[in-house]
């Protein structure tokens, strides 16, 4: 990290302090700004607070998006390509905050202002990247990183669940109309958009059964009967672990929905993005054990296996549906953003990946038509990039 003074990180810093002394009526001063490696669109920056008349932390995180954010967003297939992001990423920085320290899953928001589309938030520290932690050389000290990540969403989904309302209320506030994550708007497209796109691009024909099964599926961003909050954008690019554990840095998505599609969207490689994870069936497992240990208190049907690997079979096929119909057409601006994540692969490796992992996962719980389906999708994957590194 390399200190800045570049016009936006001067804007920003001085817009937060303009914030500051506005909420706190005392003079506050903001030196010695460090980027933190926000995307094109945001400037993130850590700042030292030199003046502290109300004990305010002595270093705060400073987050402001710029007015490109529109075209990033819609560019990259994951937002709602407006100012909605932001809102949403605001109220849900507001709701977290409120939560017990023990459960809270990332900074705690220290001042907004929504007309700047800024934040200030407290500073979680020099803590390890978790894509630094997943691709350690020792197997054992990764299973532990990944468990460690499933307990920490399992604790933050118990303790929000049942709290969709005081989310709908700061959402009302600021001007959002519902509760439900970022991504969701888009699944509709998916289920309506991907077979065209399987039948045009490999040949390959949705059976009847699949599609109801993919129907299904889709709920889980509406409804569900395990309905938490999530950041929804879990990218490991947007993960630390510092001496409290696991911390969730982007809620630009964040949502209410179907808490197994968090559990899921690990398992299938973050299929939001490139970035590429092989999970043994091991560490799988043990993840999957450690999330549900954290929730069967509140969800204590998800003791029994079947019903757990069944609703997490329909996370895991809804994530094929929506991750086909980001990447598996041609976007080379989008996939060029998307290559500069840590753990990125070509879209080739990352696609073909994700239908093989539920292809094997349908398989382990006795679904051998989403197996054979999925198997197939791999073979028409692998026949159409066989000669590229798309």
């Amino acid at each position: 990290m390399t200190a800045m003074l570049a016009d936006p990180v001067t804007e920003a810093v001085a817009a937060a302090r303009e914030l500051l002394t506005r909420r706190t009526g005392a003079s506050v001063t903001l030196v010695d700004p460090v980027d933190l490696g926000g995307s094109g669109r945001t400037v993130v920056i850590r700042v030292r607070v030199a003046e502290n008349p109300f004990q305010l932390p002595r270093t705060l995180v400073i987050k402001q998006v710029r007015d490109s954010a529109t075209e990033s967003v819609t560019r990259t297939g994951l937002g709602a390509g407006d100012d909605t992001a932001f809102l949403r990423e605001a109220v849900s920085y507001q709701f977290a905050t409120a939560l017990a320290t023990d459960t809270r899953p990332g900074p705690a928001l220290i001042a907004y202002d929504l007309k700047e589309r800024l934040l200030v938030l407290s500073d979680l520290g020099d803590a390890a990247p978790f894509t630094s932690l997943i691709a350690h050389p020792d197997p054992a000290s990764v299973t532990n990183s990944l468990m460690a990540l499933a307990q920490a969403l399992g604790r933050m989904h118990a303790a929000t669940f049942g709290r969709e309302e005081d989310f709908g209320a700061l959402l009302g506030r600021a001007g959002v109309g519902h509760t439900r994550d970022g991504l969701s708007d888009q699944v509709a497209d998916a289920v309506a958009d991907v077979p065209t796109m399987l039948s045009a691009d490999l040949g390959i024909e949705v059976p009847p059964r699949i599609a109801e099964a993919v129907t299904r599926a889709a709920k889980l961003f509406g409804s569900g009967g395990h309905r938490a909050f999530s950041p929804s954008d879990l990218c490991p690019d947007n993960i630390i672990v510092n001496d409290e554990g696991v911390r969730f840095l982007d809620y630009e998505w964040g949502g209410f929905r179907d808490a197994t599609l968090d559990v899921a969207y690990t398992l299938m490689s973050y299929p939001g993005c490139l970035c590429r994870l092989d999970l043994t069936p091991e560490r799988a497992e043990a993840m999957v054990d450690a999330w549900r240990a954290e929730v069967v208190g509140i969800w204590p049907h998800l003791s029994d296996d079947d019903v757990l690997h069944s609703t997490l079979l329909d996370a895991q096929l809804v994530w094929a549906w929506l991750t086909t119909h980001w990447f598996l057409p041609d976007d080379d601006t989008r996939n060029a953003a998307l290559r500069r994540h840590h753990l990125s692969v070509p879209r080739s490796v990352a696609l073909t990946a994700r239908w093989s992992i539920l292809s094997e996962y349908a398989r382990f719980v006795g679904h051998t038509e989403i197996a054979d389906f999925a198997g197939a999708v791999v073979g028409g994957l692998s026949a159409r990039w066989s000669d590229t590194t798309s």
